[in-house]
């Protein structure tokens, strides 16, 4: 009997007399017939009555439902036998394998786990329903992905023991491809310019990996938004999309996407007002508005108005506020006034502040940033200040904030902070690899995060072919309530820059202690003072530079030549200032970072002489995935008491982190051996373009990056023994690429640059690299 057959039978037994009626007895026993997988349990589970039970109609058509309702079994009867209840079951076959064949664009693996998660797996129950499902979503992704002419074909083969194997047979054939997409209606502007805005284009030279050129039904409409913006941002007010044909060949390679739009006219502002519940003066609304009358209309800045009110209402408290923007069109002049309602809302407060996601962090870390206070009335400004600064800590990947209102209370919000934590923790054995220092071996303990305490601790040796560094330091962000910081230093270090820079030939050997305090002056603004201990051993040679054997000679070398070695100490006191309006500290993309940094070395140490470095970086948003940054660095150093600059002090430029395409502290005064020698003034200047990894998403620890680098330094000169005066004519130019990965075991930077301006002598490495962290 087939299925259909059954199942008009049983909804006779369950809507009329049964076809086999019989009269309530007393079961005697109880028999299963027809099992090979299932256990006898598993059926008398279903069964209302047992042995000795009265068993009644009703009874059995209960049970044939509920045995049926499991999908174990193509038919249930019920049976009687003197007595003896009789069930008989037609067991459904069991799936012993699932095989792909012809599939290369997906994992096969992936595929057999998503059949899994509907219920179509081998060792379970075969189900017709679940392979016709199975096969058309199969289908579906195959045209996600532009392959059209893909087939499917799915077999069902019987095999011993009530099982069978399932057989996934596709062809997938070519993927179809844009060959040409057409805007049709288009006179204000080229098509070609139009066109510049859609993602999906037709094949090109990277559209391999972007696949930009394959039709997605997202991206279309993505891409008809943002031609819709394009003309409403340039006045375009009545501007329509009438149609969207998509075809394809008959051979399903091709596709043509024809696009139908009407312009309309161009729209000038006439006039903006502010009208509803005014609690602000009607200026305060007009100096926030960014459309203007007698300029073109905009949706852009229109949008711009209606955020930067809703902003403004926030930061006074108003967290639901309501502005609507009413256009009033006069068609025939071409011209249209805006009406914006402004509707405030309840003043709300802020009931609770709640932070999620730390598993290892401390809450008062955390809660420490806040800017905005519980029981205080909300303010946008100060919540977003508050994501900023921990967002700026460090210790995290993602930070969110969400002010959802109190149940039952109009008046109150909730603010909840979500931060998704990184490691910053690091227990380190290994090698790094840069193109100045070669290899890099390093041991090193170092956190971040101490105990999830806030504060930063690192103990680490570092060695390489110019230097070798034992330093131990810590640092308390928070030594005190309000933000003072104290932290504290101890090194030992060798350094010999000949190894493996450009650098005329000298060795110190340095170990000294410090201590460090940090205090904030106002929200982005710190100032810092330290005092450290320092002696260092100078060795120089004969191939070393006059002003480095002069050096050695004025503070006792142990020779008269300046051939040898001498040891100077030194008390160093330091100042600072800097301020820090980034919005992130791992991944900046707008904001200012300015520091200010000066040592003076004072008795009773050998070493007389002042050193001052400015930097300056602002980073400019562009959309929501690039940046633009701009960086300058201005460094200034000299003697005093008659003393010089100790010459391993100056300053040096070239290399990754101030001028790329030049050698790592190439550029500058140099020796008779073309060896550079460092400087006492320095100007580095750089510009530089983000964007992110193609393919990354939103994982924002890849940046790409185009730059534009500028810099030198000038000292004394090898020869004449004068010191050189700052020229801009002497800076050097490069351009190139970079790339950067903040990479669990530390930031990796590429760099491929080209000397714009390079002259003869000067030490030219296009590619340069640094893997791993260098203390």
């Amino acid at each position: 009997m087939n299925r259909k057959r059954i199942s008009g039978l049983i909804a006779a037994l369950f809507a009329s007399v049964p076809a086999f009626a019989f009269q309530p007895f007393v079961v005697k026993d109880i028999r299963v017939e027809g099992i090979q997988r299932t256990e006898a349990g598993t059926v008398f589970n279903y069964l209302p009555a047992r042995v000795g039970d009265t068993f009644t109609e009703a009874q059995a058509a209960e049970a044939i439902r509920a045995l049926f309702a499991t999908g174990f079994f193509r038919d249930v009867r019920i049976e009687t036998e003197n007595d003896v209840l009789v069930v008989l079951v037609d067991e459904r076959p069991a799936i012993a394998q699932i095989d792909f064949v012809g599939v290369k664009e997906f994992d096969k693996d992936a595929l057999k786990k998503g059949l899994r998660e509907v219920g179509l797996a081998e060792s379970r129950i075969f189900d017709r329903a679940l392979l016709d499902r199975a096969e058309q979503e199969l289908k579906r992704q195959y045209l996600s992905r532009g392959k059209y002419a893909a087939s499917v074909t799915t077999t069902v083969t019987p095999l011993e023991r009530n099982r069978v194997g399932i057989n996934f047979a596709v062809e997938e054939g070519d993927v179809a491809r844009i060959a040409s997409i057409n805007i049709v209606g288009a006179k204000a502007f080229k098509s070609k310019d139009l066109l510049d805005l859609f993602q999906l284009t037709t094949p090109g030279w990277l559209t391999w990996y972007t696949k930009n050129d394959q039709y997605s039904r997202q991206k279309l409409s993505a891409d008809l938004e943002n031609l819709r913006s394009y003309y409403l941002d340039r006045g375009y007010l009545d501007f329509n999309i009438d149609s969207t044909q998509v075809s394809i060949t008959p051979d399903k390679k091709d596709i043509y996407v024809t696009v139908n739009i009407t312009e309309g006219e161009q729209y000038t502002v006439t006039g903006v007002r502010f009208t509803g519940d005014l609690i602000l003066p009607e200026s305060d609304y007009l100096a926030l508005s960014t459309i203007r009358p007698g300029e073109i209309f905009s949706r852009e800045r229109l949008t711009e108005t209606t955020k930067a009110v809703t902003d403004r209402l926030g930061n006074e408290g108003y967290a639901f506020a309501n502005v609507n923007a009413a256009p009033e069109v006069n068609k025939e002049k071409r011209e249209v006034a805006f009406t914006i309602f402004v509707d405030p809302g309840r003043r709300v407060y802020v009931r609770r502040i709640n932070v999620g996601g730390n598993t290892k962090t401390r809450d008062e870390v955390i809660r420490r940033e806040m800017r905005q206070m519980e029981g205080a009335w909300y303010d946008a400004a100060a919540i977003n200040r508050s994501r900023e600064r921990v967002d700026r800590l460090g210790f995290f990947d993602e930070v969110t904030v969400e002010t959802p209102p109190v149940p039952g209370a109009t008046d109150q919000v909730d603010v909840n902070f979500g931060v998704k934590e990184r490691a910053t923790g690091n227990l380190m054995l290994g090698a790094g690899f840069s193109s100045s220092e070669k290899i890099v071996l390093s041991a090193s303990i170092s956190q971040q995060n101490l105990f999830g305490s806030g504060n930063a601790m690192t103990l680490g040796l570092n060695t390489s072919s110019s230097s070798r560094t034992y330093a131990l330091s810590f640092t308390n962000p928070y030594y005190t309530v309000d933000g003072v910081s104290l932290g504290w230093d101890v090194y030992h270090r060798t350094y010999d820059p000949s190894e493996s820079y450009s650098v005329a030939r000298y060795k110190t050997v340095s170990t000294g202690a410090g201590l460090r305090l940090g205090f904030p002056i106002a929200e982005d603004d710190s100032i810092s003072f330290g005092l450290s201990a320092d002696r260092t051993k100078i060795t120089t040679y004969d191939e070393s530079p006059s002003q480095y054997k002069d050096f050695c000679i004025d503070f006792g070398c142990s020779d008269a030549s300046g051939v040898g070695n001498v040891t100077v100490s030194s008390l160093l006191l330091t100042a600072g200032w800097s301020r820090d309006s980034r919005d992130s500290f791992l991944y900046p993309r707008k904001g200012v970072y300015q520091r200010v940094y000066g040592e003076i070395s004072m008795p009773p140490g050998d070493l007389r002489y002042t050193k001052l470095n400015y930097q300056y970086q602002h980073w400019f948003p562009i959309g929501r995935d690039y940046a633009l940054m701009l960086n300058g660095d201005i460094g200034w150093a000299n003697g005093y008491g008659g003393k010089p600059v100790p010459f391993y002090k100056n300053f040096y430029v070239g290399g990754i982190g101030s001028v790329r395409g030049f050698d790592q502290s190439s550029l500058g005064p140099k020796d008779a051996e073309g060896d550079a020698t460092g400087g006492t003034r320095k100007l580095v200047g750089n510009a530089e373009f983000f964007f992110p990894m193609p393919g990354s998403g939103k994982d924002r620890s890849f940046r790409i990056s185009a730059f534009l680098d500028a810099g030198y330094v000038w000292g004394e000169d090898p020869v004449t023994g004068k010191d050189q005066r700052i020229n801009i004519g002497d800076l050097r130019y490069s351009t190139g690429l970079a790339f950067a990965w903040s990479s669990p075991i530390g930031p990796l930077k590429f760099s491929l640059g080209l000397p714009l301006k390079k002259e003869s002598g000067d030490d030219i490495q296009r590619f340069q690299f640094q893997l791993g962290s260098v203390f």
